[in-house]
């Protein structure tokens, strides 16, 4: 983490706020504590935030509120940062079938890290998720947490198209398609969740900042939750995340 934060200009219109160079939920927390300090500050003129792993982008109307205003404004809240309350996350659990048609390169996962099909599954739902970000495509969360046992590469040559749902590895990092799209991340399951729905009152599922818990299931439990989803009765299961006392 920067001992000082860092501001850079990013066009006309937009003010990056660097915390640091490295991926960790301390600096993340920072991240959130000033979209919250941001919030109740009420400045005139901001349009939106995009907050990321380790910065937040303060998209600004500059005929509203010049720059030299609002960079002002936004370094007169660092001293409040650690007195902010950042709400307790939520985990919301995402059902997901492994393997087969559903992840047909759990395989490779399991494979390249010396272990069973089965502890690759243990492993990838032991763990809740931080979520820092949602990129990429619409309702696509960057997560945190993954345990190095089943760091994967990608593959080396990517599909042209995976559905919507499907589950994957990357590296180090494990992440949900939320709708069909190209991609080369080794896909070891599938999710009956719509992760992103136009058409629903809350469009995205996820949330920056709030986690998530990956459950095993079976194929028949794949097309009942696929089924409830589609006739509007699905209940997600959530739960608030236990916090570590510092």
């Amino acid at each position: 983490m920067y001992e000082e934060m860092k501001y850079l200009t990013a066009g006309e219109q937009a003010i990056v706020i660097e915390f640091g160079n490295e991926i960790s939920e301390a600096i993340n927390s920072k991240v959130r504590a000033m979209m919250i300090a941001i919030d109740k500050k009420n400045i005139d003129g901001i349009v939106e935030m995009t907050p990321t792993y380790r910065s937040l982008m303060v998209h600004y109307n500059p005929l509203k509120i010049d720059y030299d205003s609002i960079l002002k404004q936004l370094k007169d809240l660092e001293n409040q940062l650690d007195y902010i309350e950042i709400p307790r996350p939520t985990v919301i659990e995402i059902p997901t079938a492994y393997g087969n048609e559903f992840g047909p390169d759990i395989e490779n996962v399991a494979k390249h890290n010396g272990l069973t099909v089965e502890e690759v599954i243990k492993i990838h739902t032991a763990k809740e998720y931080l979520i820092y970000m949602l990129g990429f495509t619409p309702g696509f969360p960057y997560l945190g947490g993954m345990d190095e046992k089943i760091a994967t590469p990608r593959l080396k040559t990517p599909r042209t198209k995976i559905s919507g749902g499907s589950v994957g590895i990357a590296g180090s990092q494990t992440g949900i398609y939320p709708i069909d799209s190209p991609g080369g991340w080794q896909l070891i399951g599938k999710t009956p969740l719509k992760l992103y729905d136009a058409y629903r009152d809350t469009p995205i599922l996820l949330q920056a900042g709030n986690y998530i818990k990956f459950v095993a299931i079976e194929e028949k439990e794949y097309v009942k939750i696929e089924e409830a989803i589609k006739n509007n009765h699905y209940k997600y299961n959530t739960y608030p995340k236990e916090m570590e006392v510092k």
